[in-house]
């Protein structure tokens, strides 16, 4: 088994290095992602409590579909889908692209400002 010391070692060489590659940070995904399931969320050491809240058993907000009628492969995926899921992907494929294609990113992000 994996010992969280040892996900620790191969995050911290994925991040060292200099000119990341696909694979770099496909395996750099796959560690952080066993780490948060196996060890939780490492960020905070001494985690606040949560105070429950007079409204936790509320209905969340409606989810907000998208309705978006193209004609790329990318449009007919997403049309029916819900917002927040599609933005998921998209803020970790953006992340991906900051990684390994830092002008690009750039680019869409100056689009998007």
């Amino acid at each position: 088994m994996i010992t969280e010391k040892d996900l620790q070692e191969a995050i911290a060489e994925c991040q060292g290095q200099r000119n990341p590659n696909a694979n770099t940070c496909i395996k750099l995904a796959a560690f952080l992602t066993i780490q948060k399931e196996l060890y939780g969320n490492q960020e905070q050491e001494n985690p606040v409590p949560e105070t429950p809240s007079f409204y936790s058993y509320a209905a969340g907000p409606p989810k907000k579909i998208i309705d978006y009628d193209g004609d790329s492969e990318f449009s007919k995926l997403i049309n029916g889908k819900d917002e927040y899921d599609v933005f998921l992907v998209i803020d970790e494929l953006m992340e991906m692209l900051k990684l390994l294609y830092p002008k690009i990113y750039n680019s869409v992000i100056k689009k998007l400002q």
